[in-house]
């Protein structure tokens, strides 16, 4: 499903990021806000041969998998009136044409605050994407990260960023993959700094 199709004729919308949508949105937004989504859990599963690494050696971002007892952290971003079309122009190329991602409407609960859920867009990477990389260890995701590179960076400051956010922003969360895989990957860093 197209977002232009989820959201035609509301002059408003949440848009939930969980990757590198949390420290760059790089599109306009009238306020944001830290929460999550139930049912998935964050992972380290889609390959991105663009932004975070090339067609020889695909970097690793986050995707979202289904997960009943599971939920994901991240921000909302709220767009209004023009940013609404800006925003899903720019998010259609980003994630859809280049990432290979698909968009869902999910509620998004807002940290500490006793409020019903808002309904948020969302974008995942399914099994069916030649880019799904699928699960592996934390030391193998790590080592792929640590040392893959695309046209926006480094794979290795996609990690660590997202990394920082949930300790700055969600402290009380432990996200267990996320954290080991950040350890793998700087143990293979410090091993090729001392190799040097």
């Amino acid at each position: 499903m197209k977002p232009q199709d989820i959201i035609a004729g509301k002059s408003s919308l949440w848009i939930f990021g969980y990757g590198s949508l949390v420290w760059k949105p790089d599109f306009k937004y009238k306020r944001s806000k830290v929460g999550y989504v139930k049912g998935y859990k964050r992972r380290f599963w889609h390959g991105d041969n663009f932004h975070r690494g090339n067609d020889e050696l695909p970097g690793r971002v986050v995707t979202l998998i289904e997960d009943d007892d599971a939920c994901t952290w991240g921000v909302a971003f709220k767009v209004t009136g023009a940013q609404v079309e800006e925003a899903l122009k720019y998010l259609n190329v980003r994630e859809m044409v280049r990432g290979g991602y698909i968009a869902k409407m999910v509620d998004f609960f807002a940290d500490g605050e006793n409020q019903p859920p808002v309904q948020a867009l969302l974008y995942i990477a399914t099994t069916d994407n030649p880019l799904y990389l699928g699960p592996a260890s934390p030391e193998d995701i790590g080592t792929r990260i640590a040392i893959s590179r695309g046209k926006t960076g480094h794979n290795l400051e996609y990690l660590l960023r997202l990394a920082e956010f949930m300790r700055k922003s969600c402290p009380h969360v432990e996200d267990h993959h996320l954290f080991s895989v950040e350890a793998a990957a700087l143990s293979v860093v410090a091993h090729l700094l001392a190799a040097q």
